[in-house]
């Protein structure tokens, strides 16, 4: 019997992009389950909550019945063995990307040799995002709904204008 492949894509999601979801969405044609591991981020100031990062992954990929978010903290090769998973995905933008992204790579091999990691180039119009620009252009009333999903945007601009 065939064992389900499990995937893990791990990051801050503060805000959760189209770019995200690309990877996701693609992920989730390729393995049995992916494990959006939404980290807690304690080393960051984060716009969102955990809880609120958890909420809108949720609400973005409703539509995909073999993807979850679930929080994490700590080395992700942990969380990986700990959800039994065999695949760690990354999403690339850059070269720039790439060079992080295998350095991070070689590491958790070194760390985890059962586990692998799969890397997906994000779709050519999302490769601009980041959510660093969505909530720099966000803050400044710029325009960022081409940028994220709906219910990403509405929590922007709720937590944005409740912020005056």
């Amino acid at each position: 019997m065939k064992h389900p492949v499990i995937a893990v894509y791990s990051g801050t999601f503060d805000p959760l992009t189209l770019g995200h979801e690309d990877v996701v969405r693609r992920a989730a044609q390729l393995f049995d389950q992916v494990i959006i591991a939404v980290a807690t981020a304690h080393h960051k100031k984060t716009l969102f909550s955990l809880d609120e990062r958890l909420h809108l992954a949720q609400s973005a990929l409703h539509d995909c019945a073999n993807v979850k978010a679930v929080p994490f903290d700590g080395l992700i090769v942990d969380f990986v063995r700990a959800q039994k998973a065999q695949v760690i995905v990354r999403g690339l933008r850059s070269v720039t990307d790439y060079d992080y992204e295998t350095q991070m790579s070689g590491m958790n091999r070194h760390l985890a040799p059962a586990v692998d990691t799969v890397f997906l180039h994000t779709s050519a119009n999302v490769q601009h995002i980041s959510s660093t620009l969505v909530r720099e252009i966000a803050k400044l009333g710029g325009d960022v709904s081409g940028l994220v999903s709906a219910p990403v945007l509405n929590a922007l601009e709720f937590k944005l204008s409740s912020a005056d």
